[in-house]
């Protein structure tokens, strides 16, 4: 069965720091692309990062670019979002998935809030 798990969110001061990780089970993570999305109250969701395959290419949206990187442990089947200088604006529910429409897996999601 394939799960993706998203863990690392929680409350942080503006310009802090944290790291999420989407730990992904029933396939080899290093075979498919992974993206990272969130959701803030009342908005759209939106994409915020994606890693490819086969070779490593990172994609960022511009409000994160700078800020935020990707990254996949093959040997964790685990992909990463490294994010600093966190901005309020940042807040949101972060979404790691696999896959398009109704093909796509998605994890439960992890909040991340950034207030003073």
């Amino acid at each position: 069965e394939v799960q993706l798990v998203e863990s690392g969110g929680g409350l942080v001061r503006p310009g802090g720091s944290l790291r999420l990780s989407c730990a992904t089970s029933g396939f080899t993570v290093d075979d498919y692309a992974i993206a990272w999305f969130r959701q803030a109250p009342g908005k759209e969701r939106e994409g915020v990062s994606c890693i490819s395959v086969p070779d490593d290419v990172r994609y960022y949206a511009d409000a994160v670019k700078g800020r935020f990187t990707i990254s996949r442990d093959n040997a964790k089947n685990t992909v990463y979002l490294q994010m600093i200088s966190l901005k309020p604006e940042d807040t949101a529910v972060y979404y790691c998935a696999r896959g398009r429409g109704s093909n796509a897996y998605w994890g439960q999601g992890t909040q991340v809030t950034v207030s003073s």
